[in-house]
């Protein structure tokens, strides 16, 4: 019996394992007649993944769903074929890739392009933030592809697999020549692994998108406007009812209650003119920014903390640490509003050390933040003393990306803004 793969055609996702099946010689059938937005909400797919999502493999034994387990399932099938290399090593850096693709590459992919399509909020900061890491992703795996034409040994593996197809999505949609021609060697590698045969029967012939998609309509039509009631016979000689009384049933919308921050005094410190000067310093950062940026403070209205992670034992993988990071930030996005924050990873090697800086708005850490953010618990927070010229002179350092930091050299610094 073939494993029957329940996803329309030309599904990035479902590409994964119809190219792995290429490889091993698995016979993988995409399902007949298969209908986004009907198929999977039908009785029968909702048992086999219970949230509705494609792709989903049906096998003898039963589902697998998720396009990287599926991927790895049917990869598994034969274990002769060499997509999981050929040494435990090789196994756990070929993991490491994908990893890396779904949450360094795919994300931020994902974070650029679905709210220009209108299937998320478009915030133009939270666009610069993804943008960002995608840079820094590429720029990653573009140095490791300098010297090396796959991703490990010297072969198709599932990492590449599944990198070449968040690659080429990402391609396709909304990676223009003039944003990937920064990383030359990232072009070499999906152009030549696309057109692998067996990447090639599956995916078909690939262009570049040749420009980024615009903000999709932040007035969408709605469709109840287009309905137009009945007219009865004898309505007019009814009264006529009133918007008010139209409505009656459906609760009158609250007013929005207002962030505890907004209703403190005015400062004379306006954030969004600290951030403006700290993005805009390119020269002399001390003697400008860090100068500009005490000019401002106002410890009545604002205060300034450092935060140490309290489980740098366990940071032993450089990227990992990095996605810690880039997670918290994230999350942080609530606040953005009411804070500026340095954070930086810190050592030559494992295990690194994540500290960081931040500015809330009011005397204390917001406690909107301590409730939302889970991240909070994972550090141990002390205030600035503004007094002490040794932690004023570690908020310039933080501020700056002094290096080396307290001795040691910085693997990364952060910036939440």
């Amino acid at each position: 019996m073939a494993l029957i793969l329940h996803s329309g055609a030309g599904n990035k996702n479902a590409n994964k394992a119809l190219i792995a099946a290429e490889y091993n010689g698995v016979k993988v059938e995409l399902v007949k007649d298969f209908q986004m937005g009907v198929s999977n909400k039908s009785s029968e797919f909702v048992k086999m993944n219970p949230i509705g999502k494609v792709p989903v493999l049906e096998t003898p034994d039963g589902p697998v769903f998720e396009s990287n387990a599926i991927a790895r399932y049917v990869t598994r099938l034969n274990p002769e074929c060499g997509l999981y290399g050929s040494t435990l090593l090789d196994y756990g850096q070929i993991e490491q890739w994908i990893d890396f693709s779904a949450t360094e590459i795919d994300a931020n992919i994902g974070n650029w392009l679905y709210p220009r399509l209108g299937f998320r909020l478009y915030l133009p900061p939270a666009e610069e933030a993804a943008i960002s890491a995608l840079k820094r992703a590429l720029g990653a795996l573009n140095t490791h592809l300098a010297s090396n034409t796959y991703l490990v040994g010297h072969g198709v593996t599932l990492g590449d697999i599944v990198m070449t197809c968040n690659l080429a999505y990402g391609f396709k949609t909304i990676l223009t020549k003039s944003f990937t021609s920064e990383f030359p060697h990232v072009e070499r590698y999906i152009w030549t692994l696309i057109n692998q045969p067996n990447f090639k029967k599956i995916w078909g012939d690939v262009k570049q998108a040749e420009s980024v998609p615009p903000v999709a309509s932040k007035k969408p039509i709605q469709p109840k406007e287009t309905v137009k009631p009945k007219v009865e016979p004898k309505s007019a000689k009814k009264e006529e009812v009133k918007p008010k009384e139209l409505d009656e049933e459906e609760e009158a919308p609250k007013p929005k209650a207002k962030n505890p921050l907004d209703l403190l005094p005015p400062s004379k410190m306006i954030l969004d003119e600290w951030k403006r000067l700290y993005s805009n310093t390119k020269t002399n950062f001390r003697e400008v920014a860090i100068k500009g940026f005490w000019d401002m403070y106002d410890p009545e209205g604002y205060s300034l903390w450092f935060c140490d992670y309290k489980y740098n034992d366990e940071n032993a993988v450089s990227f990992v640490t990095l996605n810690k990071v880039s997670g918290f930030l994230q999350r942080m996005d609530l606040a953005r509003k009411y804070a500026f924050g340095k954070m930086l990873v810190i050592g030559a090697g494992a295990p690194y050390k994540v500290k960081g800086l931040w500015l809330f708005r009011g005397t204390d850490i917001p406690q909107f933040v301590i409730d939302e953010c889970y991240d909070m618990e994972l550090y141990d927070w002390s205030k600035v003393d503004i007094s002490d010229e040794a932690q004023k002179e570690r908020v310039n350092q933080m501020i700056e990306d002094a290096e080396p930091f307290e001795g040691e050299p910085l693997l990364d610094a952060k910036c939440f803004k």
